[in-house]
């Protein structure tokens, strides 16, 4: 690679001063132009340019039409999640859910929720979940499922720790990433205490017929090696009206979601009806993502 094929990635890789760039993991995208500037400072005109061009080169490799937006926040809505652990059976179906609406990588496997299993006895006990039990046995006895994945903070550790500024929090709460001003350092990784982020180490795969080609920016759009990737709570569809993939499939109905500005929402009444909690309250992360007791 000469110097005028080098990417925008590893300039800030080396600006920044990061692992990656010495680990060889800034070096895969070359399709971005090197001086595009971040996805917030981006006019309305370089916006759709941008958008465009994505659709046409995501088109062609996938051999399908795909639609690819960057819908905004909007106004008077707060997203919030909880999620019921009486209820949860552990059937793992929110996982794959999840990546068939996420275009999340299928080899090698990426997955933005982990449902842990736990023994009722000890409670929430992260040292001994098992993370790799047998989904065709469950619930077993004595033990109960808490999924987890990004926890969609208030003060999101994660943003502060980006060097480059390729992640920020939304007004609507949802903690997003610029995929294409990730340098791959993974210091949000270390700053994330939920381990809800997620690195490509491998050139992401997803067969051409599985492909979702209903895409966000900021979203479910296919990632590349070399970038961090995370839940958005389906940016995709709850800004379109939507519940997210998981909340849709759960056979319990363990999980809710909706807008916590609203009084008449369903996780409003959850949060001033049931006994909630969030993990590691200690830290002030202050979670959106909340969990409870359906008694």
């Amino acid at each position: 690679m000469n110097e005028t094929d080098s990417s925008r990635r590893e300039f800030l890789c080396a600006l920044a001063g990061c692992a990656a760039a010495l680990a060889g993991s800034c070096s895969e995208i070359t399709h971005t132009p090197f001086f595009q500037k971040r996805f917030r400072e981006l006019s309305g005109e370089e916006r759709a340019g941008i958008l465009a061009d994505l659709v046409t080169e995501q088109s062609e490799r996938f051999g399908k039409q795909v639609t690819l937006t960057a819908e905004g926040a909007r106004e008077g809505v707060l997203f919030g999640y909880a999620l019921d652990i009486s209820r949860c059976v552990g059937c793992r179906r929110c996982v794959y859910a999840c990546v068939e609406e996420n275009n999340q990588s299928r080899d090698p496997q990426l997955h933005w929720i982990r449902v842990l299993e736990m023994e009722k006895e000890k409670g929430i006990d992260f040292a001994h979940a098992d993370a790799y039990y047998e989904a065709e046995t469950v619930p077993r006895p004595g033990h109960f499922y808490l999924p987890v994945s990004c926890q969609q903070c208030e003060n999101p550790p994660c943003v502060k720790s980006c060097p480059v500024g390729a992640t920020w929090k939304e007004p609507d709460g949802i903690v997003v990433i610029d995929y294409d001003w990730c340098i791959g350092c993974r210091c949000c990784m270390s700053a994330c205490p939920y381990g809800a982020r997620h690195f490509n180490w491998g050139e992401p795969r997803i067969p051409d017929e599985e492909l979702n080609p209903n895409m966000h920016y900021l979203g479910n759009r296919p990632r590349m090696k070399g970038v961090v990737e995370k839940c958005t709570f389906c940016i995709q569809r709850v800004r379109n009206g939507r519940y997210p993939a998981c909340v849709e499939v759960c056979p319990v109905g363990a999980r809710k979601f909706g807008n916590l500005l609203d009084p008449s929402s369903e996780v409003r009444y959850v949060l001033e009806h049931k006994r909630v909690f969030v993990l590691k309250n200690e830290l002030n992360t202050r979670p959106r993502f909340f969990y409870f007791y359906g008694l």
